[in-house]
This record gives C-alpha cells, sequence and structure tokens, in this order.
C-alpha cells in the first residue's frame, strides 16, 4: 500500500499498515516509511479499506 511519506517528500509503500477507524467513522491506514522510519497514513474508502485488509495489505486494528 502506498502512502506519501512527509519527511522524504515522496510517494513510498507503507510498512506495517493497521487499518484504523477516524472519529467521524472514516478509514485510514497508519504505518511507518521502510526508508526513513517516520509516520505515515493514508485516508481510505470503506470499501479500499476492506480490500486492504482482505488481501493482506493491512491488519484490522479496530
Amino acid at each position: 500500500m502506498d502512502a506519501r511519506c512527509m519527511k522524504c517528500k515522496a510517494q513510498k509503500p507503507m510498512a506495517g499498515a493497521e487499518m484504523t477507524k477516524t472519529a467521524r467513522g472514516g478509514f485510514m491506514a497508519k504505518g511507518k516509511c521502510k526508508d526513513c522510519g517516520c509516520g505515515m497514513c493514508k485516508i481510505m474508502s470503506e470499501a479500499d479499506a476492506e480490500k486492504a485488509m482482505k488481501s493482506g495489505e493491512a491488519k484490522k486494528a479496530f
């Protein structure tokens, strides 16, 4: 799963992605940058979040 790293300023794969829910009920994948270790996140739709959890790209953390 790709997300933007704010420290590296590039679109990169996320390591250890976990799917969480936001306070307003949305879905967000959280993980770490493989290069610098900075925290990364990606806001997703419910359908994309379910697909990522089924394929094994992200663990369910809610």
